[in-house]
């Protein structure tokens, strides 16, 4: 059983994603780099990218991260807002241990991908 099926499939990680997705729009700290983003847009591609993640066979149409996160200035704290609203939204969805760890660890190893700050410090 793959970290997707332990967590509910479909209907629970697309419960989860549009919970999460409707909380970074409304956080006062990053909510703004999300301005000219079309919600529905994004939660479909972070169900599709959290999906492959957790070892479902759904493909991932969105472009390559570090090429859709380039135009954008993302600090390192602004990463980890993004990933503190994250284990947030799993813990209240009651998501299993294993699959937040997983889930966590994988968003981790993407850091490089979508900011230039090696760590949570904010830089020029």
């Amino acid at each position: 059983m793959s970290l997707y099926d332990e967590l509910g499939g479909e209907p629970k990680l697309r419960a989860i994603i549009d919970d999460f997705v409707d909380r970074c729009f409304a956080d006062t700290m990053i909510g703004f780099l999300f301005s000219r983003a079309e919600r529905e847009r994004i939660k479909q591609f972070e169900v599709q990218h959290a999906a492959r993640a957790l070892g479902a066979d759904i493909r991932y149409e969105g472009r390559p991260l570090h090429e859709a996160h380039a135009p954008h200035r993302i600090l390192g704290g602004q990463f980890d807002r993004r990933r503190q609203i994250l284990i947030e939204t799993l813990v209240d969805h009651q998501v299993p241990e294993a699959v937040r760890e997983h889930w966590i660890a994988h968003q981790d190893s993407l850091r490089h991908l979508v900011t230039k700050d090696p760590d949570s410090n904010c830089r020029d």
